[in-house]
């Protein structure tokens, strides 16, 4: 079998690049000139290089007739001074992945959105829940149920196409996303705890999910990955007990959230660095987005560790890449 796969650099790609090496899958991995590439080539794939945003350099990099496409790369960004390049990277390049997808005549196309392409709902999301995320004010979700229209595009033309809509990702192999808050309640600088609450699940489920959704999945149906639902501030208190730190037990209302938010957006204009906490951040760590994984445990066989053991083993990798303290 033959798989052709954007991310394969990032968190969840390296580890479905992982899967599929080690299910005996041959793979091309599509990457950036400046992608760092030691994973990549220390998991004995073809890499290819080219960009989402280059229509061209993608229908070079995509092998006549793969087996399956996995669309896993996207930037993941709630910072405004990020917007073009997200719209950029989400749309515009997964418009351009699906007509290489339909010119090479590839076979089956497992797209990787997330639950941010439903939208902000107060009960449990399903499959069957209705989008509202292109009128949200978070571009990040705007950009994900805009990528799914154009993957739907593409099946009107004949792609054989799935989704998967992961919720929030944990485990070894992320720095840059609940990495943050693991390495702020590290560092002693969580300013309090958020009141939203989310579902999670670990990469390496995820990733088995994208191999399950080739084999198994139904064509055009959605799959949202969920499984451990907890309040923010549960797990901020669950990571500072395997750290073994303190953190403040006040939760912080959704104002004084915006207003550290815009403080540290203000900030950034002079450090050019993304902020740890920006107003969409503080916006969406004050919303209740939970889903429910009955339909993926169903048909695709996916579970979910639970809360504890996914923060166990995000906090052991952190530190073995000394990115935590050593304690």
């Amino acid at each position: 079998m033959h798989a052709f796969l954007t991310g394969g650099t990032g968190f969840l790609g390296g580890e479905l690049v992982r899967l599929l090496v080690g299910g005996g899958w041959k793979v091309t991995a599509l990457h950036r000139p400046s992608s760092e590439m030691t994973r990549l080539r220390a998991a004995a794939v073809t890499p290819v290089e080219g960009t989402l945003e280059d229509a061209d350099s993608l229908r070079r990099a995509m092998p006549e007739g793969v087996d399956a496409v996995f669309h896993v790369a996207a930037v993941v960004s709630f910072w405004s001074r990020r917007d073009q390049e997200q719209t950029r990277a989400n749309v515009i390049g997964t418009r351009n992945v699906v007509e290489a997808a339909l010119a090479s005549g590839a076979g089956r196309f497992v797209h990787t959105s997330s639950i941010a392409a439903f939208g902000r709902h107060a009960g449990i999301i399903t499959e069957s829940t209705p989008s509202n995320a292109a009128s949200s004010d978070i571009r990040y979700l705007q950009t994900k149920a805009l990528a799914e229209e154009e993957v739907r595009r593409g099946m009107d033309r004949g792609l054989d196409a799935v989704f998967l809509n992961p919720a929030n990702i944990l485990g070894p192999g992320d720095s840059a996303h609940w990495a943050k808050l693991l390495q702020m309640v590290d560092r002693g600088h969580l300013p309090g705890l958020p009141p939203g609450r989310g579902s999670f699940c670990h990469v390496r489920e995820v990733a088995l999910a994208h191999l399950r959704a080739f084999e198994r999945g139904r064509t055009g149906h959605h799959y949202l990955l969920g499984g451990a639902d907890a309040d923010y501030a549960v797990v901020a208190r669950e990571a500072a007990r395997i750290l073994g730190r303190t953190i403040p037990e006040r939760t912080l209302p959704l104002w004084a959230f915006r207003i550290l938010g815009r403080a540290l957006e203000w900030g950034s204009h002079l450090t050019g660095k993304e902020p740890a906490i920006t107003p969409e951040k503080a916006s969406l760590a004050s919303t209740h987005m939970v889903c429910s994984s009955e339909k993926a445990s169903r048909e695709l066989g996916y579970r979910t560790p639970t809360l504890t053991e996914m923060l166990e083993e995000s906090v052991a990798w952190l530190r073995s890449e000394g990115l935590l303290s050593s304690m």
